[in-house]
Parts: structure tokens; sequence; C-alpha cells
């Protein structure tokens, strides 16, 4: 069997806290504080030869032996008078946890557990001093590492965003809207001008010794009605009830998320956790590939969506897992059945399908993840048939020099019924430099709905597409990308008179207003 060429790619901080006033309040959100009484200092053996200090070094010269003996006993490191009442240090000593050097240089070193930082927000710089370092919804680490769903995504991953405290809440908003003109050739090929995005919004707050989340994502995919756009070798979902989508992507639904979370602390690095959504993402695949750093500044949807990521709009899951520091181990009951051509509504179905994912983060750049799902009654258009499906990815993001910033994707997933196991495998990859963004993939699935004619054979085929990106910055939180791609399509003969040749293409160009 002949794999196409995958390439996988070669390719916050914690700003530092300003010394603080004496009469600064230290009421964080979330965090408690317990008081330490300060103790007074041990007297100096030898007070002749106090220690410098900078305001010894930046003092005139003594004028006489009297002044300087007199400015000796004023040193700071003198035998403190009981009679006096002890220094305040800057409003610096009564905090728990602070080392002497730490008191000394004025800068607090203020050692917190997870439950404390809750909603900690820390200026991270990469986005302007908008993006904030927190706690993730669903267990005790970085809120980087959280993607769509329940999903894992590395530590360093971009987590761009508009964020505002209010309160115990942290708020968060991101977008990015998409026109774009698109170019399919061959006999199958058409050409459109549509819009496609997503809009979402979060808001979190600490309960107990955890958080509670609410997430909301929207799209305008629906306007685009129920032919979507053209997309060469893409199947797999109906838009109008009857007709097979077939080289070309479905448009998503208006309410691709409507979320909830709870999460509680059971150690210092490990966690319980309940999500559930009406839609939301069930415990199956990476995340959804309008998340993954390696290709979200495409505009093109990948032809494997339907082998690793199609459940990212489930109208109707709940998960539980647990979290042991690296490690989360979850499951899902949720609604299988893809959305239906009604693509502005909220449906309900029977939770009646399962999976199970298990995550491992073995270090901050890499994310790894298995998963098994029973699909009951997926297609509204195979009704009565059920599915398995397995699927497994590497994803992976790094500075790999000063400036630039690399990601990348390797997925594998597995559909089988009919007695069919058919699989469809992705690479993706991102480069980043300043205003600019390259991004590429590769894709290779055995697929058995590229033709009207249900003979039970499946075709291999595969694609490449390679673009970039250029963004300018437009307002403090808004940005305009003009950005283009080129897509290469590899058919097998027995497809090549359907398409024209075994080597159709395809091409889009398209302008991006992104908030962030």
């Amino acid at each position: 069997m002949k794999i196409l060429p995958l390439l996988f790619c070669s390719t916050v901080a914690f700003g530092a806290a300003p010394a603080l006033a004496q009469s600064m309040p230290m009421n964080i959100p979330g965090m408690k504080m317990p008081v330490h009484h300060a103790t007074a200092k041990k007297p100096v053996k030898n007070p002749a030869r106090p220690a410098k200090s900078s305001l010894a070094r930046h003092a005139p010269p003594s004028k006489s032996k009297a002044a300087a003996t007199a400015g000796k006993k004023a040193s700071p490191m003198a035998t403190p008078d009981p009679a006096q009442p002890k220094p305040a240090n800057d409003g610096m000593a009564d905090m728990p946890g602070m080392s002497m050097r730490a008191q000394r240089s004025g800068t607090p070193e203020m050692p917190m557990d997870h439950s404390q930082m809750a909603q900690m927000a820390m200026p991270a710089g990469e986005h302007g001093g908008h993006d904030m370092t927190m706690r993730g919804a669903l267990g005790p680490y970085p809120m980087q590492r959280e993607s769509s769903g329940t999903a894992w995504q590395p530590d360093t991953w971009d987590h761009a965003g508009l964020h505002v405290m209010n309160g115990d809440w942290t708020l968060m908003a991101h977008g990015a809207l998409n026109l774009v003109y698109d170019h399919q050739s061959g006999r199958r090929g058409d050409d459109k001008v549509f819009a496609s995005g997503i809009l979402m919004g979060m808001a979190q707050r600490p309960l107990g010794n955890g958080v509670v989340q609410f997430k909301a994502m929207l799209s305008p995919d629906p306007l685009m009605g129920p032919k979507g756009y053209p997309l060469l070798l893409a199947s797999g979902e109906t838009a109008n009830g009857t007709d097979r989508l077939i080289d070309r992507q479905h448009p998503h639904d208006l309410f691709m998320e409507l979320s909830a979370s709870v999460s509680q602390n059971i150690g210092p690095k490990s966690s319980l956790f309940l999500y559930g959504g009406l839609p939301g993402e069930p415990a199956f695949g990476p995340p959804a590939f309008m998340h993954r750093e390696s290709i979200m500044d495409s505009p093109e949807a990948p032809i494997t969506h339907h082998w690793l990521d199609s459940t990212h709009i489930t109208f109707g899951v709940v998960t539980g897992g647990i979290v042991l520091d690296r490690v989360k181990l979850e499951a899902s009951r949720f609604n299988a059945r893809e959305p239906d051509q009604h693509r502005w509504n909220i449906e309900t179905g029977p939770l009646d399908s399962t999976s199970v994912r298990l995550s491992w983060n073995p270090t901050r750049t890499l994310s790894l993840q298995g998963s098994w799902g029973h699909f009951v009654d997926p297609e509204q258009l195979e009704p009565g048939v059920n599915q398995k499906r397995w699927s497994a990815s590497a994803l992976w993001a790094d500075e790999i020099v000063p400036g630039w910033k690399a990601a990348g994707t390797l997925a594998w997933g597995r559909k089988s019924s009919h007695g069919h196991n058919d699989d469809g495998i992705a690479a993706e990859a991102s480069l980043k430099h300043s205003a600019w963004t390259l991004f590429s993939r590769a894709e290779w699935t055995e697929n058995r709905e590229l033709t009207d004619v249900d003979d039970g054979s499946a075709y291999r085929v595969g694609k490449v597409s390679l673009g970039a990106i250029r963004d300018f910055r437009i307002a403090e939180h808004f940005s305009l990308g003009a950005g283009g791609l080129l897509a290469l399509s590899f058919v097998p003969r027995g497809l090549a008179p359907a398409y024209g040749g075994q080597r159709p293409t395809g091409a889009m160009v398209f302008m991006r207003l992104k908030l962030d």
C-alpha cells in the first residue's frame, strides 16, 4: 500500500511582578494567603562593619568621624531597639513563603498551589500583554493545554484571545472571519466565494478548589447554503437531507459549541472533571482542525475530517475524566448522529454512543492521544448502520530559533463499518515569523464515498496543500490578513476520467479579520 510522503514539521512567559508599595492590597481573586508573623532580625556580631545597602552607596561621604560614627549607628543592620516598632519592610514582611532575598529586593515570591492560581492572570507579552496564563478549566495545569472540547494540545501552542477580569470571573473572546474565493479544477471542480470562521466566548471562575467554565462558539458557515463549498476529494455528510456531498465541504452549524464544565482538585497535580455540551465535543480524536495551530490559518477543511475530528459538533455529549499530572483519561456518552440539514437550530437525540480517550503530554512541547469510539447510527443517509472508530495523534509546537515558531500535527484515524476498515492520515505544519505564517498539509484516505455507485470499492486518494498569510495590525485587538493556498490532489486511474486526470488542482485566495 503506497502512502504519500507525509511531512511532519521541523517546527507564557511569566512577567516579573513589579515592586509592591507598602500600602498595596494583596487581595487577589482566587487566592487565600495566610499571614505569617515576621521575626526580628538577629543582632549583628560586628556592628562596626555594617552591610552595604543601595542607600549607603548613594549617600554623600561623611565630613567627620563623628558623622561617620552616627551613620554607622543608624545602619539598618544594627541591633533593633525592642522599644521601637518593627519596620514594615515595605509591606513585604508579612507575606507568606517569601524568602529574605525577596523581601530585601522588594519583589514578592508567592508560592501558590493551582487552586489558588485559578484566576491569577499574568501578562505574557507575546500578544501585547493581553494573553494571560491561567489555570486550565479541567485541571491544575496551564490553560494553554486546553483546546476544543476536552482535548489537549501542547502547553507551547498559541492561545490567542482577548481576556478581561470581572471580579472572580475571567472572560475571553476570540474570533476569525474569512472571506474566500475558491477554485477547484477538473470536471468535478467549481468556483465559489464564501465566508467561514468562528467566534468564541468563554467565562470561568473558581468553584471550591477547582473551576467552573462556560463556552460558546458560533460559525457563519450556514450562509454558504446546503451545497457548502467546492473541495476536491471531500465527502462524508449531507446538507440537504437527501444527497451526499461529494467533492464539496459541508457547512458547519451556527452553534458549534454551547458547553459547561466543572472540575475539582484531588491533589496538587490531579483533578476530576465533568463536561457537557449541546452541542459539544466528545472525547475522541485530536482537537478540531480549526483549533490546531499547525493548520488553523488555512481556510480549507481537511479531506480527513470524517476520519479524525468530525465529532467536534455533537448535539448532546457528557464527558467525565480524571487528570493525573500530565495524563488524562476520559470517557463520553453522546449522540453520534451527524447534524441534519437544518444548520441554524439545536438538535437533540439519545446519548447512545461511547468513546474513550487517553491523553499524555510528556513535555511542554508535545501532546499525544489515542481514542476509540462506538458510533450508533452516525450517518443520516445510512440509518441503522453503526461504526467503530479509532484515532491516534501527536501534536508538537516550539520556538525553533528566536522569533520563529513552528507547529506540527501527525494524526491517524480509522472507520469500521460493513466489515470494512478505512484509514485516513494527515500531516500538518506551520511556521510563523513576525506577521507571516506559512502552513501546509498532506493527507491520504481510503474513501468509499467518491462515487454514486455503492459497489464497496475503496479508492486510495491523497492531497497536498501549501499556503501563506500576512497579517496587518489595524487596531489594538484586530488584525487583517491576506493569504492564499495551492492544492494538488492525487486520484487513482479508476477515478481519473471523472476528475479529468489524476492530478486535479485547487486554489484559494482569502482575507481574514481576526480578533485577538
